[in-house]
């Protein structure tokens, strides 16, 4: 057995393994023998309470009459939302910076090395503290917003934008939107498989993709529209009906996609750089336009070496996002770190849950995300 190396490297896995969980048995035993001594209750009933508290802004529906687990859920909501919303913007803004770093253009790389530079060298908390305090809290009040078609505002309180309203008879359209859906990934799969056997797309590719819409469109109207849109009315100090983001979302979400769309855009442009040159030049050789050349040759062989420090960075916002704290957005650390540790007074629990909510999405996005890349890294032999 000393000399099996995959049996000797099981058995040290196992005693690991078992060595960790004695452990982490004998810190949880000794914290609980510790509270029992000096009086102090351990354990999670508490969520079932009544919260008896507001939260600014909740994507779910909230009120004080809900329990500190229903808070929970507003907080891992919350900071999910804004999570996945400076991940995708800050990607986009990224891959756009990294690839004006390498412009022939001087100006246009001089601007994008600043850009980084600069951003990615103030600290993150002070840029949105920055965005929050010297930006939208000196906007106007929501009398005098700033309007667009009058159907968006923009105040020192947030953004004002209508809000979609969905009639029973809606759920047929998202069925039919559903089917459309299917079909359409069907069709595409269909069109890739026949353009590399043929050399070109089907001809019927568009006209499909047309009386996909035009079904979708057709069920909509035959169950007699069943989606209305209510727009933000101004009605004494504030607005009324539509949706609402704060200011304090919307400061945090600029500041951490600027922050964060910096580092991005330096891995966007050092995996470009690690692809020989002479790929571009051979595509420009047989006429391949540059955008075509970037899109379809270079970024699906630099992804390679892209996905693995970006995979970092998407998990290191989602830890970020709870500087949002420091301008009150109601996210996890603020509405449940603080609020409800304040009146519950069972900070080892609380923090325990929020612990295990970042490891969940941090464990989540790297399986995922690392499934993916060992798909796309090149196979030896």
């Amino acid at each position: 057995m000393i000399y099996n190396t995959s049996l000797r490297a099981k058995v040290i896995q196992a005693f690991v393994i078992i060595i960790s969980i004695c452990i982490g048995y004998y810190l949880i035993s000794n914290v609980v023998d510790n509270l029992r001594q000096m009086e102090l209750p351990f354990g999670f009933s508490f969520v079932n309470s009544t919260a008896g508290f507001d939260v600014s802004w909740s994507l779910i529906p909230y009120d004080p009459s809900m329990s500190y687990g229903r808070v929970y859920l507003v907080g891992i909501v919350n900071t999910l939302l804004l999570s996945a919303l400076i991940i995708v913007f800050s990607t986009l803004l990224g891959f756009f910076v990294g690839i004006m770093r390498l412009s022939p253009n001087l100006l246009v790389a001089q601007f994008s090395r600043w850009y980084v530079e600069f951003f990615r060298n103030v600290p993150l908390l002070i840029q949105i503290v920055f965005w929050f305090i010297v930006v939208f809290s000196t906007l106007p009040a929501p009398r005098q917003s700033y309007s667009l078609f009058s159907t968006f505002f923009l105040n020192n309180r947030g953004i004002y934008f209508p809000a979609p309203v969905f009639q029973p008879g809606f759920i047929w359209t998202f069925i039919s939107a559903l089917l459309a859906i299917i079909c359409f990934i069907i069709l595409l799969k269909w069109t890739q498989s026949y353009r590399k056997r043929i050399g070109h797309r089907l001809p019927y590719y568009y006209p499909s993709l047309f009386a996909l819409l035009a079904f979708v469109t057709a069920v909509f109207v035959l169950t007699g529209k069943p989606l209305h849109w209510a727009v933000p009315k101004l009605g004494g100090f504030n607005f009324e009906g539509g949706s609402f983001i704060p200011t304090a979302f919307a400061a945090a979400f600029v500041a951490m996609t600027i922050y964060r769309s910096a580092s991005i855009g330096e891995s966007v442009r050092a995996g470009i750089q690690s692809i020989d040159p002479g790929q571009i030049e051979a595509a420009s050789a047989i006429g391949f336009p540059p955008i075509k050349t970037l899109w379809f040759i270079i970024i699906p062989q630099a992804a390679r070496a892209i996905l693995p420090p970006l995979i970092n960075l998407w998990l290191t916002i989602v830890k970020e996002s709870s500087l949002a704290v420091a301008i009150g957005f109601p996210e996890l650390v603020s509405v449940f770190m603080q609020t409800s540790l304040n009146q519950t007074g069972r900070a080892i629990e609380i923090v325990l849950m929020v612990m295990g909510f970042y490891m969940c999405a941090s464990l989540t996005i790297s399986f995922l995300l690392n499934q993916y890349n060992k798909r796309i890294q090149l196979q030896e032999g």
